[in-house]
């Protein structure tokens, strides 16, 4: 009676898996054009702070947050980077806002990617896994014997895994698209500056006291090894005095 049940299970017809070209992937009507936007901007300013201001202020329009601010200072220039998102339909008008402010930028990269496909085909796909789960679902409520339940348990469980994997990856791809990501990098060149404060005279004496430094580890160098000096110079005295004994001769 076992082995029958279990041949049940094997001979139950389920609904055949659905590509993306199947019946329930007839939604490119129904769904709207998927685009996620980036930006990339980079540019010289005089005032950091000045320049940070009006970034708040478009932010504030645009209706958008600061995900990650960072500020520091390197050779010749002090520098900071925002990384922000801004809802999609506003992208345009915050671009726009803060290219008032910029003279010239040094790199301007702006990308657009269509990812409607993707959006479609993930919607279709999973759509196609939540039929299937309920189709076990309803021979789940008909199964008898133990090893039939877990069998059907085990593939019900399989399934969930792989609906909860691709509901994560549509609820990321529809957040993409919700919201664009910007990254702002602006500096203040200091070079000029630091060298006005740094002058021949204090250059002069930075030599000079790199160079008596110097002096003093060689003289402490020497100290460390002494002995050896001692010992090589009573050897050399009594090499030459033996040698001019031998010249006598």
């Amino acid at each position: 009676m076992e082995a029958s049940a279990d041949m049940k299970i094997a001979t139950v017809k389920l609904p055949p898996r659905q590509d993306s070209d199947s019946k329930d992937k007839q939604l490119p009507n129904e769904v709207s054009q998927k685009i996620i936007k980036t930006a990339n901007l980079r540019f010289e300013t005089d005032d950091l702070e000045k320049t940070y201001s009006e970034i708040q202020k478009a932010l504030a329009v645009s209706k958008g947050t600061i995900l990650n601010d960072s500020q520091g200072k390197d050779y010749g220039s002090v520098y900071r980077n925002i990384r922000l998102k801004v809802p999609s339909q506003n992208f345009d008008i915050f671009i726009n806002d803060i290219s008032k402010g910029v003279s010239y930028f040094e790199s301007k990269e702006i990308t657009a990617e269509d990812v409607t496909e993707q959006f479609i085909d993930l919607t279709s796909r999973l759509k196609t896994k939540k039929k299937l789960e309920e189709r076990y679902l309803e021979i789940l409520k008909k199964a008898t014997k133990v090893s039939e339940i877990l069998e059907i348990e085990e593939q019900i469980s399989n399934i969930r895994e792989e609906i909860e994997a691709k509901e994560g990856k549509l609820k990321y791809l529809e957040s993409q698209v919700s919201e664009s990501t910007i990254i702002i990098q602006f500096y203040k060149t200091t070079a000029e500056k630091e060298g006005v404060k740094i002058s021949y005279g204090s250059k002069l004496w930075t030599a000079i006291k790199s160079g008596f430094f110097s002096l003093s580890d060689f003289l402490i160098e020497l100290l460390s090894v002494w002995p050896f000096v001692l010992i090589f110079c009573v050897l050399a005295y009594f090499i030459r005095k033996r040698f001019k004994r031998r010249k006598k001769e």
